[in-house]
């Protein structure tokens, strides 16, 4: 890579436009990049690495690139970086413009403007630039891809930074592992370890699953065993916890099938005992039966004794009742022939009441000739009825002729007077019609007029509010921007009051010994002396962070009132310039009048509607007009012919109906005499018939009572018994003979009179003692079942906790690998002796080719005296792998870097970083480095050191390479004859070349 040209634009401390000329500068090979402190020698650094990467090496780079702008710049310049450089043998071109707060083209206020990128690539062959890309991302891709670094190693290999290498080279192991990190990209490295712990945690939380699921069956066999279990102190995840559990389960279940077998034989003892209870129960309750049976056969047999007299009245009554029996035939005969004759005689008797009184006393054979002359009558009157019922039709008829007759004439009146009326009716509906038809178009005009006018009076009233809002908003501003400008004012004043006394400020942190900051010499004869009110670091920023406060405030102020007036001219635009209560009367008039339009216009479908009904109606009144008349013309041929038919009906119901008032009711008169003379007749010939058969059935009673022994019928009657009566008392005599059998055959029974000899039985004695060997066989049993549970619980947890190790066993296996690898890597394992991490391993191979790399140079510019060396051991109780160490050929030991002095560790430093230099950009493809540059640090060496430095430095322009050295010391001038000055002032720096052609 060869830097050709620079351009920067309002850059850092650079208020203008500044232009660097790589190739004069690098025509001798080394050059000198010089000026005072904060002249901006650095910024120029700065630039080259923003025109790369789009952003600054380390701590200066913030935000998105706003901050680079020079403060010393005018507002309308633009910040700018453009890079004219060849790499991997192509001719590129790169700018940048970073984001740009600028004032607004119109209005006040400011905006931002987003950052630009622009890569060219010359073409030879057409001798133009042409356009490659203008994509932030696929320029940085492009850029990095040829140069093969990263910003981070671009700064470490080009821009050999101030102080850096030489806390590199004092640092302690960890701090060189991250710089060197950051270079070799050695963080895959960092993921196996990371990758590796992951792994141990997960495996060893699946291990310390598993044993904590063995941890949890084995507490559940504790409870199934009674506690008799010893668990494992042993906590989850400890080697040996699975075979612990295992074995205190074998031993548990032994313990339970021994308490099982024992449980069994107390259970067969308790059920021996049981039997025998149970035995003896039985023969005293057997015993006490026997006696209590004997003792109630004694107590009914004193009963039927003193009941005897009562059991042969029974039979006396039994035996006459079953004499009684055998007349009860002809009783129920008689009975029953009285109950026959007393019905007809009394039916007889209503019969002849409702006949008339000179027919009340005639015989049966005179009441059913009456009979059949009112039947012979009714029978002449069928034709009269008929007459009858079409009169009473024809009287109907000739009614309903008249009610519809005078409907229609009703109706013929109703239609004519709506008739008379129905073109004043049109006349008015259709004048409805227009008028509602010309409110609905005058409706729609006003509605858009109306939209208009309150869209205007929206914009009146937004200008009225704005006007108060802009002309507040305006003051605010013109306040804001006066206070900026007196913050500003102040800041510049205490800033170069500040720098007028820098030097008291940097004397202020001189130390005997140490080298000086500025010219790096370490005797300090005369240091400058802060005077009154001198203004310190603190007191600058304090101002400065004022004006920036400030600032912000009148560009928020500015951007604010530049929104309203848009907003303003907006509204009043929109508005005009019509007051506001002008237009919100026309708009509250519109309103009204469309409110009336649409009112009005409301009733064009009622309307219209109405006059469709009305015209209906005009049709369906003249239709029944004219049905009106034709009905009317038959209704009067209709009602002559039923006036004829209506008189001839008449003459001939006068002669039929008598003096009855119709027809119907003289022959209900004849049907009802018909009947009343049937009944009489044969009510008469049914008394007259039960009167010869209660007689006949008196005789053959008193004959039946004679042949039974009774001396009356009557007394027959009085024993004979009813079936309830002669079940009771069958009952009563069945019962005495069973109990009399039941008692004798107790009181013959062996067995019950020779358990009435002995003493009375102890039941009570032989159940309590049943009752307590079964309560001690239920315990057996509940014991012998609790202990087989107990070994059925404990096998099944067993075996369940057999499989959990059995399926834990290959896991733990592969955590006992995992975690030895993650130890090994991680270097807390006992087998890494140096304690040394994977990728500090990895970053101590880079640091020895590095030291290596370095001691080349280190013995140049230590006329062979020092040698830089790689150590691997530990420091302390910390991890090894990052030691450096400085071979010292005077004295032939190796002693801590941090012993050699400013000089010696600044070139030992400088040697460091043009090793790591090599080292990075072999590692980076063997990229072509032509340009370099080495920031500050030769102020520390004598005269022949800095001739030597000179020396390797000048040995680094072979195959036409340069070397920039970034330093303001005085003795460098006269030795660097190409020369680039930064020079400092109120407007900003710029740069000034000198020793070039």
């Amino acid at each position: 890579m060869r830097l050709h040209r620079l351009d920067i634009t309002a850059f850092g401390p650079f208020g203008g436009t500044q232009s660097i000329d790589f190739d004069a500068l690098s025509a001798a090979g080394l050059f000198l990049l010089h000026g005072p402190t904060g002249a901006g020698k650095t910024s120029v650094l700065d630039a080259v690495c923003y025109a790369l990467y789009g952003s600054v090496p380390g701590a200066r780079q913030s935000g998105q690139g706003i901050t680079l702008r020079s403060d010393h710049a005018d507002p309308g310049t633009r910040t700018r970086v453009t890079l004219d450089l060849t790499v991997a043998g192509r001719r590129l071109e790169i700018t940048r413009q970073p984001p740009w707060e600028r004032p607004k083209r119109r209005g006040t206020g400011t905006t931002v403007d987003k950052a630009q990128t622009w890569l060219r690539e010359y073409d030879a062959s057409a001798g133009a630039w042409k356009d490659l890309s203008r994509s932030h991302q696929e320029i940085g891709e492009e850029i990095t891809q040829l140069l093969g670094m990263s910003r981070e190693q671009f700064c470490q290999v080009v821009l050999l930074p101030q102080g850096d290498f030489a806390r590199f080279l004092r640092a302690d192991a960890e701090a060189r592992g991250k710089l060197l990190g950051r270079l070799f990209d050695t963080q895959r490295f960092a993921e196996v370890e990371k990758r590796l712990a992951e792994r141990r945690r997960a495996t060893e939380a699946q291990v310390r699953e598993g044993d904590a699921a063995l941890l949890a069956d084995a507490h559940r066999m504790q409870q199934a065993a009674g506690d008799a279990m010893e668990l494992p102190d042993l906590a989850p995840g400890e080697p040996g916890l699975a075979q612990a559990v295992l074995t205190a389960a074998a031993v548990a279940r032994s313990t339970a099938r021994e308490q099982l077998a024992i449980a069994h034989c107390r259970l067969t003892a308790a059920e021996a005992a049981q039997q025998t209870a149970e035995r003896a129960l039985a023969d005293a309750r057997e015993r006490d039966r026997l006696q209590r049976r004997f003792a109630e056969a004694r107590r009914r047999a004193a009963l039927l004794e003193e009941r005897a007299g009562a059991h042969r009245e029974a039979l006396e009554r039994m035996e006459r009742g079953r004499k009684a029996q055998t007349v009860a035939p002809a009783l129920e005969l008689r009975e029953a022939a009285d109950a026959e004759h007393r019905r007809a005689a009394a039916a007889e008797a209503r019969a002849r009441a409702l006949l008339p009184q000179e027919d009340a006393d005639a015989g049966a054979a005179g009441l059913a000739a009456a009979a059949r002359r009112a039947a012979e009558e009714l029978g002449g009157l069928e034709s009269a009825r008929r007459a009858e019922r079409r009169l009473a039709d024809l009287v109907a008829e000739r009614a309903d002729v008249d009610r519809r007759e005078r409907a229609d004439e009703d109706a013929l009146r109703e239609a004519e007077a709506w008739l008379d009326g129905w073109e004043t009716t049109r006349a008015a509906l259709q004048s409805r019609i227009e008028t509602a038809q010309e409110a609905a178009g005058r409706a729609e005009q006003l509605a858009v007029r109306c939209e208009g006018v309150r869209a205007r009076l929206a914009a009146a009233r937004t200008r009225d509010r704005l006007t108060g809002e802009t002309d507040e908003a305006q003051r605010r501003a013109l306040a804001a921007a006066e206070h900026a400008v007196r913050a500003k004012d102040h800041w510049l004043e205490l800033k170069e009051q500040r720098l007028n006394g820098i030097a008291a400020e940097l004397a202020a942190h001189l130390t005997d010994g140490e080298p000086c900051a500025v010219c790096g010499a370490t005797e300090h004869p005369a240091p400058a002396r802060k005077v009154a009110g001198h203004v310190d670091r603190e007191t600058e920023d304090r101002a400065l962070a004022a004006y920036q406060d400030a600032d912000e405030e009148r560009t928020a102020a500015e951007r604010h009132l530049g929104d309203l007036r848009a907003a303003l001219a907006a509204a009043t635009a929109e508005a005009g310039d019509t007051a506001t209560g002008q237009l919100a009367a026309d708009a509250e008039e519109l309103e009204r009048q469309l409110t009336q339009a649409r009112h009005d216009a409301s009733g064009l479908h009622a309307a219209q509607e109405q006059l469709r009904r009305a015209e209906q109606e005009r049709e369906r009144r003249l239709a029944d007009r004219r049905q009106a008349e034709v009905r009317a013309a038959a209704r009067l041929t209709r009602r002559e012919s039923l006036e004829r038919e209506q008189t001839a009906l008449e003459a001939e119901l006068s002669q039929a109906r008598g003096t009855a008032a119709s027809v119907a009711a003289r022959a209900e008169q004849l049907e009802r005499q018909a009947a009343l003379f049937t009944d009489a007749a044969e009510a008469a010939r049914a008394a007259e018939e039960s009167a010869q058969r209660l007689k006949e059935a008196d005789g053959r009673l008193a004959e039946a009572a004679f042949r039974a022994g009774f001396t009356t019928p009557q007394a027959a009657a009085a024993a004979l018994l009813d079936d309830a009566a002669h079940r009771e008392l069958q009952h009563r005599l069945d019962a005495w003979h069973t109990e009399e059998a039941a008692v004798r055959a107790v009181l013959a029974e062996a067995d019950t009179v020779a358990a009435a000899a002995q003493p009375p039985a102890d039941v009570a004695a032989a159940e309590a003692a049943a009752a307590a060997a079964g309560r001690l066989l239920r315990e057996a049993a509940s014991a012998r079942d609790a202990a087989a549970r107990r070994c059925a619980e404990l096998d099944r947890l067993s075996a369940r906790v057999a499989r959990g190790a059995a399926r834990l066993a290959p896991l733990r296996q592969e955590y006992d690998r995992v975690a030895r690898l993650a130890a090994l890597t991680a270097g807390t394992s006992a087998e890494n002796e140096r304690r040394m991490r994977l990728e500090s391993y990895v970053l101590a191979a880079r640091l020895e080719q590095v030291a290596a790399a370095a001691t080349v140079r280190l013995q140049r510019m230590s006329s062979g005296r020092y040698t830089l060396v790689h150590s691997d051991d530990r420091s302390g109780r910390g991890r090894s792998g990052l030691g450096l160490h400085v071979v010292d050929a005077w004295t032939g030991r190796q002693r801590d870097t941090a012993t050699l002095s400013g000089g010696e560790t600044f070139f030992a430093s400088l040697a460091l970083a043009l090793g790591l230099a090599d080292v990075v950009t072999e590692e980076a493809g063997g990229v072509r480095l032509d340009t370099r540059f080495i920031d500050e640090g030769f102020g520390s060496l004598d005269d022949q050191t800095l001739d030597e430095v000179l020396d390797v430095l000048d040995s680094l322009r072979e195959r036409d390479r340069s070397v920039g050295i970034v330093s303001h010391v005085a003795d460098l001038r006269r030795r660097v004859h190409a020369q680039l000055e930064v020079v400092k002032g109120r407007s900003g720096s710029t740069v000034r070349p000198h020793g070039v052609a």
